[in-house]
């Protein structure tokens, strides 16, 4: 674990403590009692994709362990650098459903609402890892495109707060946002995607719980990949989103080195549910462009749900799936 000494002083608020987040590999490796030898292949594969842990992330880490599975996500590391035929820039063709700009809108009946291109930490496997947010979220009044857009569509029922990560917005720009939503009486939901309060549990604020409650039948689906990422204080962060009314789900990436066992699978899903998170999608990587190293075969992945399935109620089995370009909604793997 990371000495109290390294990361007390980061924790007066969440904005603080974001603000204070690991961006330089060698600070990371320092803090953890790595090899600095691993130093010159984490700067090159930064240099590309920055790194970006907060400190309360990082003191549920293993110190010496290279193959720590919260660190795996984390860690920049020379195989991003590598050039793998198929793993490509936009793996989902987001580029083409992006009708206005900041709304992304692919399947019937939701929209993708880009809400910042933040992030509270850089995941290695994002596939947003190169989306153009300049183009999407910058210069005053850049939701007004995106909301006149979908207050014009009748179909659109439910709109997902995106990113980036939309909880790295203050809660007064989050409470701007969801006003003009709640407004358009064809929304009957707000879904909120995000990973902020799994690595930063302290974003889970009074402000943020008045805000969820404010909203109309809110969901917050969060992102939780392996057992280890749920401690107390994260624990005590999701009771926090239900107690404000919100349906709490969790989607996970399937990736190789971090939960590509049925022993970390079954680990997550009765973590998750001890907390009151209920598993909900487990996606096959999205193949782009860096994080090639993270690919589990999709007949590895059916194996493994096939023997998480034998050990599990089915309500702590999550579907299976995988998002292709163009296709109608998520794909079922099984």
């Amino acid at each position: 674990m990371i000495p109290a000494e390294l990361s007390s002083r980061h924790r007066s608020s969440w904005q603080a403590e974001l603000a204070a987040a690991i961006t330089d590999p060698a600070e990371l490796l320092a803090a953890l009692a790595l090899d600095p030898a691993l130093l010159p292949a984490a700067r090159s594969a930064a240099a590309g994709f920055r790194l970006r842990v907060p400190w309360s992330y990082v003191r549920r880490m293993r110190r010496g362990d290279l193959h720590d599975p919260l660190l795996r996500q984390v860690l920049p590391v020379g195989a991003e650098l590598a050039e793998v035929p198929g793993f490509v820039a936009d793996p989902l063709g987001e580029r083409a459903a992006n009708r206005v700009p900041g709304l992304l809108h692919k399947y019937r009946g939701r929209a993708l609402l880009v809400t910042t291109g933040a992030c509270a930490v850089h995941c290695r496997y994002c596939f947003r890892r190169e989306f153009p947010y300049a183009e999407q979220v910058s210069g005053e009044g850049r939701w007004d495109a995106a909301i006149a857009a979908i207050a014009a569509d009748r179909s659109i029922e439910e709109v997902i707060l995106s990113g980036g990560d939309p909880l790295v917005l203050s809660n007064a720009r989050l409470g701007a946002l969801t006003a003009q939503l709640v407004t358009i009486g064809h929304v009957r939901r707000v879904r909120v995607h995000t990973r902020t309060p799994v690595v930063l549990p302290s974003r889970v604020d009074d402000g943020l719980v008045q805000w969820l409650a404010s909203l109309r039948r809110p969901v917050v689906v969060v992102h939780v990949n392996h057992a280890q990422e749920i401690d107390a204080e994260l624990a005590a962060a999701f009771a926090r989103l239900r107690a404000a009314g919100a349906t709490v789900l969790n989607q996970s990436v399937l990736l190789a080195g971090v939960n590509d066992s049925a022993g970390a699978l079954v680990a997550l899903s009765t973590a998750l549910h001890d907390a009151g998170v209920l598993p909900y999608y487990l996606h096959l990587l999205d193949r782009v462009r860096g994080a090639a190293h993270f690919d589990v075969p999709a007949e590895r992945a059916r194996a493994l749900m096939r023997d998480i399935g034998a050990r599990l109620p089915g309500y702590l089995v999550p579907r299976l799936v995988r998002e292709e370009a163009g296709a109608p909604g998520k794909t079922p793997v099984l």
